[in-house]
């Protein structure tokens, strides 16, 4: 089975992480607060939003998980690199695309949306942020420590989703429903990032200091991604390194059990010593 080229884990990264971006922040941003012109509220809230979200991973993961690994996140990227889940050299690549498709999701949000009449994107693209710009007036050092504990757990739910001894084919719903709970349980707090490419791909369009504490939605989120991707093969058993391919493939993998198997048979047919 051949395996995809750069081109292809590059394009899956990118079109993955646009549609997270899109679908999670352009929820926010069309649909949360979302009044009918006679006065009835029909936005989908906090619970709406973070669904959202949930949903656009795990429809990415099912339909690019094979491609690329499904990532979408540069934290994703680092924690499995570190518990050697991807090459070391795709991080870069993988960054800049996740980056990209964030951004690029980001301006069809504000395309869109400066098509209604009054509206503005200054604070109200779904930019995070800290102090006066948390939802719930969250101090920096309460949103710092909730980012660097989510994107743990969810990076710990995303190796062992995908460890080789996990069930098949449920990876994705794990992923996208913890997804789903981070978001219901920091959205008050930092509007949730857990991914430096969702945060950066709308808070230049969002403006209202959200560019200026950017800084630290890249560096918490890398941080519980560190610890975790770390910390992994320790808690739970080096049980496979996969540093050699960038996502694990069943496929290849029975013909990789195939080989060895037959291997070992042959050997056992040619030395004189086995009875």
């Amino acid at each position: 089975m051949r395996e995809p080229t750069m081109t292809h884990r590059v394009a899956a990264e990118f079109i993955g992480t646009f549609w997270l971006v899109f679908g999670g922040c352009g929820s926010a941003v069309f649909a949360a607060k979302f009044t009918s012109a006679d006065g009835y509220a029909f936005g989908i809230g906090f619970l709406g939003v973070a669904l959202a979200f949930g949903l656009t991973v795990l429809t990415g993961v099912y339909a690019f998980g094979t491609i690329s690994g499904g990532h979408f996140n540069p934290a994703v990227t680092l924690g499995a690199a570190l518990a050697r889940r991807v090459e070391w050299r795709v991080l870069p690549i993988y960054w800049i695309t996740q980056v990209a498709g964030g951004l690029v999701a980001g301006l069809v949000i504000y395309v869109v949306a400066k098509g209604q009449d009054g509206w503005t994107a200054t604070g109200n693209m779904a930019a995070n942020g800290f102090g006066n710009h948390s939802p719930g007036g969250y101090s920096l050092l309460s949103v710092l420590i909730a980012e660097v504990v989510l994107t743990a757990i969810f990076l710990l739910v995303i190796l062992g989703s995908t460890d080789t001894r996990a069930p098949k084919g449920f990876a994705g719903l794990a992923i996208g429903l913890t997804l789903t709970l981070i978001h219901l349980i920091s959205i008050p707090i930092s509007n949730t990032s857990v991914n430096p490419a969702r945060s950066t791909g709308v808070a230049f369009f969002n403006g209202n200091d959200a560019p200026a504490q950017l800084w630290l939605f890249w560096l918490a989120p890398l941080l519980g991604a560190a610890i975790a991707g770390a910390a992994y093969p320790y808690l739970f058993g080096r049980h496979e390194e996969l540093a050699d391919r960038p996502v694990r493939d069943d496929a290849l993998d029975a013909e990789a059990l195939i080989a060895d198997e037959t291997g070992r048979h042959a050997g056992r047919r040619t030395d004189p010593e086995v009875r």
